[in-house]
């Protein structure tokens, strides 16, 4: 018998949590609920769950100070399903360490597709794998070399190390502020138009039509996605 995949959904509003225990259990989860910073906290803590599906507005604080302590610790998938649709809000969440956002209202199908990308990250991390694959692309971090359909694509050494950040979390949105902190540096995290015209760089060389990206994605004012298989 296959394990099932262990889910904390962590949210106040009863109607929610009815809502998504049949969809999910329909799709082999098993579920733990908390309704609270400090019972999702202790949940996490105690039963490790596979992936937290987590609101941001809740009795006794804010989700994101479950981001803030969980991360201390655990890398544990976090999906943030929140009716804030601020993007200061989505930022500060991401920033934090969540692993993507929904917007309620929301349909299941996509919030069940975030979930499976994140776990599939998360195996990924884990496996440490140094050949990734994004679509038809292969990123080869040792030998320092991208191809596509069997064709290598040319890329600067800073090219490289950017692509290869975003295709680590290949599927996650990662902020701009992550990106500039981990390609140019935490002195660098306010030079948004540098990122763009680098971003911009490589769709010319990997993106069949660079003037509708299907590979690295903008997530307005947010920061970037790059798809995956």
């Amino acid at each position: 018998m296959t394990e099932k995949t262990r889910v904390l959904v962590v949210d106040d509003e009863p109607a929610i949590l009815r809502f998504l225990k049949p969809a999910l259990e329909a799709n082999s989860y098993e579920i733990e609920t908390a309704g609270t910073v400090a019972d999702a906290t202790k949940l996490i803590a105690s039963k490790s769950p596979d992936i937290v599906v987590l609101d941001l507005g809740l009795p006794d604080g804010d989700g994101k100070d479950v981001i803030r302590r969980v991360r201390e610790w655990s890398d544990v998938p976090i999906i943030i399903l929140s009716a804030r649709d601020r993007e200061i809000e989505k930022i500060e969440a991401l920033d934090l360490g969540a692993d993507d956002f929904v917007n309620k209202p929301f349909g299941v199908g996509e919030l069940l597709a975030r979930m499976r990308t994140a776990l599939r990250h998360h195996m990924q991390r884990k496996a440490e794998t140094p050949v990734l694959e994004v679509g038809d692309f292969k990123i080869d971090s040792v030998r320092h070399q991208v191809s596509r359909a069997g064709e290598e694509v040319k890329l600067t050494p800073k090219e490289f190390e950017l692509l290869s950040f975003l295709a680590r979390h290949a599927g996650k949105v990662l902020t701009h502020k992550q990106i500039l902190t981990a390609v140019w540096g935490p002195a660098h995290t306010e030079d948004t138009q540098y990122l763009r015209v680098y971003i911009g760089q490589i769709r010319q060389k990997v993106e069949q039509n660079p003037d509708d990206p299907k590979i690295i994605t903008t997530e307005p004012g947010i920061g970037y996605r790059i798809a995956e298989n």
